[in-house]
């Protein structure tokens, strides 16, 4: 009888956790895992976590609870460190494991383009936990307004700086102006909220540049209306913490600047550099496979295929290392090891969408090719986002909680956790934002 295969599948993501899914109680399949984090992470909606709109635990779920039943799927939490692809092995920070077949699923990190001083004092957003420290950071500024005096330090408090007009970014701004309307004037009475500055800076001549002309106006006008100050063909150069300085000489201070403008993909040490290209991602044929490695696949935002219709590589979205994913196990389900009736994987783009605040939000369909925005398309994203997330009663809290906010103009998760300092019993201190 022939032995399962070993399929190491490195990362929890999208693209990971859908192959482990699609093998799951397959027979001829042994399947393991592996992740930093012991849980699925929705990152379209981190900003709503970093604006205190939903709990962490509202868009996380445990990888082992998907694989309750399964007789062949097996989890580990782990760093690999590095990719024996001769002896094929995966080195973990806790052994190896060997392999027949290995996954790369590791998905992509923030991009600082080498600059040191924004990935020391700025704050990305690619992560549960990074999305929980920026929540603390930027909360803990409005108390620390409350305890100076100095003018100029309470504006730069007040001022919050969002590096990248992309669907991160425009979200996140939209999110922040409406707190500054909504909420933080009856959390902080003190505080003059018209002084406070949003300001979104994109490299390019628009926002959304990703997507159709009239979603990016029209992105634009709604981020200005809800009072976000828009900065398009302006690029930053550094950030000190204090102060940022641009291209072109001219300075902002603030206390907080959020990177948006960019990422990379993680690709774990041992791969071929020859095979890494532009973004940090891995080029692979068709299949996903490695060039000269048939055993070895990537998957999702670290790969990089080139097809006819996508000749510089496909977009770093959901929908891709989903269907990746599905692609890769239908193929190994239906052919096994029979490459040559194996089906190349082909994009079908279904459209993108991103929401600016209550109510407006921008939708672009390619066939029927159609644009629209607004409140329908404002309906249509928390739809679609809704359906995406794992578990029933994620999806039921996600809602209650988009439900309240919207019939309240509120949230209620802005919360400052204290760590507990041991060495003086019983007291406690603020958690170091990093």
């Amino acid at each position: 009888m022939e032995a399962d295969q070993r399929i190491v599948i490195v990362g929890g993501g999208f693209a990971g956790l859908q192959l482990a899914k699609k093998l799951n109680n397959k027979k001829g399949f042994q399947v393991t895992l592996i992740d930093r984090f012991n849980y699925h992470q929705f990152q379209p909606l981190f900003y709503q976590v970093a604006t205190g709109g939903l709990d962490a635990s509202n868009i996380s779920f445990p990888l082992r609870k998907v694989f309750h039943n399964s007789r062949n799927v097996r989890i580990r939490l782990d760093e690999v460190t590095s990719i024996d692809t001769a002896a094929r092995l995966v080195h973990t920070a806790h052994g190896h494991l060997p392999y027949d077949e290995l996954v790369l699923a590791t998905g992509a990190d923030t991009n600082f383009f080498g600059n040191a001083d924004l990935e020391a004092h700025a704050f990305p957003m690619k992560s549960t936990v990074e999305a929980l420290q920026l929540r603390h950071k930027l909360i803990s500024n409005f108390e620390a307004w409350l305890q100076t005096n100095d003018e100029q330090e309470r504006q730069r408090l007040l001022t919050v700086v969002v590096v990248g007009g992309g669907p991160t970014g425009v979200e996140l701004s939209g999110a922040i102006a409406e707190m500054k309307s909504y909420v933080l004037p009856k959390d902080y009475p003190e505080i003059d909220f018209t002084q406070m500055r949003i300001i979104l800076l994109e490299g390019t001549g628009k926002t959304l540049a990703a997507m159709s002309a009239g979603s990016s106006e029209k992105s634009q006008r709604y981020l200005q209306q809800l009072g976000v100050e828009v900065r398009t063909n302006t690029l930053l150069h550094s950030y000190d913490g204090q102060c940022i300085t641009l291209q072109d000489g001219s300075t902002i201070d603030s206390a907080l600047v959020i990177w948006a403008a960019g990422i990379k993909g993680n690709v774990p040490a041992g791969i071929d550099p020859a095979l890494i290209v532009r973004g940090n991602r891995i080029r692979v044929n068709r299949f996903n496979q490695l060039a000269d490695l048939p055993h070895v696949y990537a998957l999702g935002d670290v790969a990089w295929m080139e097809t006819p219709r996508y000749p510089n590589g496909h977009p770093q979205v959901a929908n891709v290392a989903i269907n990746q994913a599905a692609n890769l196990a239908r193929n190994w389900l239906r052919h096994g090891r029979q490459q040559q009736h194996w089906q190349p994987y082909e994009y079908t783009d279904l459209g993108s969408m991103a929401t600016v605040g209550r109510n407006k939000a921008v939708v672009d369909v390619p066939r029927p090719k159609l644009h629209f925005g607004g409140l329908f398309a404002w309906l249509v994203w928390m739809f679609l986002h809704l359906m995406l997330i794992l578990g029933v009663k994620n999806k039921l809290m996600v809602f209650i909680n988009w439900l309240y906010n919207y019939l309240t103009y509120d949230q209620s998760l802005r919360l400052i956790f204290r760590e507990f300092d041991r060495e003086k019993k019983g007291t406690a201190k603020l958690a170091k934002p990093a």
